[in-house]
């Protein structure tokens, strides 16, 4: 199999899509790989680090494509760069499925592969991207926080006084919140936690930090058989609103992590809420890049509102372009079997659910039942 690799053109992307590490394995595997010069500078992976391990390096994008048969990317190809596609090509990248429009996909019968929609089963874990990324923006979220808030994360006894230990509150237990609590932890703060998730106490706990819910009941019920959050009611979404309105409050460091496919981004930490934190504050909105779980934050961008500081960021597996490139191309390397025939050809006529669920076009048609309609 031929697989082109190209610059990311999406602006303030910093990732690529393949490491000399990955590149070693799938020339092993009998792939050739021609990558677009200085694709991977910006993550520290150098051109002859990438020759060194069986790599062509091409002088352009449009030398690396020539007679592909895969497209390996990390952001979807934008429509200009759709244009310059070879027909037919197969591109596998984090398509952002609920915001594209597959037209211009479609016009050139490209088919289109989306690593968000991985199955969450055990069989395709080693190639969950949304995981992966997730798992580095959870602990540079803390990072970033930390580095806004401008003070001390731990305890400190000195001789000229004590430093009390900053307060950080994670909204949401998913795999950023959970790294995002072990992270804090680790800097020596003292953490809370709230999720929907009965299930998520545990884990929460797990990592030594505070569980923070209006435990009823009605909570106690609130996941279904497949591990998913029911839809609380209005009563609950009150009480739950209230007590955690009164330990924001109270809090140096609050990170918001709920995000919702193909949805905006439900709203956690309100205008009210930010108000009566204290001045020095900082809220972390992982979400901004789907409207934000806070109104007051922009993309990309810290806004003071009253003393308190509000960071969005769309996208923190940017800040870490070496880690996340390589977690990211092991994901790759290893989803590309699925659709690699015994003689190491392309094979996308196959049954398996894995590959169902990630294909978005095919032929010129939409093809994925979650983008039809």
């Amino acid at each position: 199999m031929k697989i082109a690799i190209i610059k990311e053109t999406l602006a303030g992307e910093t990732r690529v899509a393949v490491t000399p590490d990955t590149v070693k394995k799938l020339g092993a595997l009998g792939h050739t790989l021609n990558l677009e010069k200085g694709a991977g500078m910006i993550a520290g992976y150098t051109d002859d680090a990438f020759k060194d391990a069986g790599a062509k390096i091409a002088a352009s994008a449009k030398a690396a494509l020539g007679d592909a048969d895969v497209l390996f990317k990390v952001r979807a190809p934008s429509d200009t760069e759709i244009k310059v596609l070879p027909e037919n090509l197969t591109v596998i990248a984090l398509m952002d499925p609920f915001a594209l429009d597959p037209a211009a996909l479609n016009a050139g019968k490209i088919t289109a592969l989306s690593m968000e929609f991985t199955p969450r089963i055990s069989r395709a874990q080693s190639m969950d991207a949304l995981s992966s990324q997730s798992n580095l923006a959870g602990y540079r979220a803390v990072i970033e926080g930390a580095g806004i808030y401008g003070r001390a994360m731990p305890m400190m006894m000195t001789a000229a006084g004590t430093v009390a230990p900053a307060k950080v509150f994670v909204m949401g237990a998913g795999v950023a919140g959970l790294q995002a609590i072990a992270t804090a932890r680790r800097l020596g703060a003292v953490v809370t936690a709230t999720d929907v998730r009965p299930a998520a106490k545990e884990q929460v706990a797990s990592l030594g930090a505070k569980f923070v819910a209006v435990e009823d009941d009605e909570f106690k019920e609130a996941e279904t058989a497949g591990g998913y959050a029911k839809q609380m009611s209005a009563e609950y979404q009150a009480k739950q609103a209230e007590l955690v309105a009164k330990h924001i409050a109270k809090q140096d460091i609050v990170i918001t992590t709920a995000l919702i496919p193909g949805r905006a981004a439900p709203v956690l930490v309100t205008a009210d809420m930010v108000a009566a934190m204290r001045p020095g504050s900082v809220i972390v909105d992982m979400a901004v890049s789907q409207g934000g779980n806070c109104p007051l934050s922009e993309p990309d961008i810290v806004v003071d509102s009253g003393g308190v500081k509000v960071a969005g960021f769309s996208n923190l597996a940017m800040h870490l372009p070496a880690d996340s490139s390589a977690l990211y191309a092991r994901n790759l390397l290893a989803f590309l079997p699925l659709i690699t025939a015994e003689n190491g050809s392309l094979n996308l006529d196959t049954d398996d659910e894995i590959v169902i669920a990630m294909m978005l076009t095919r032929d010129g048609n939409t093809v994925n039942e979650r983008l039809k309609g």
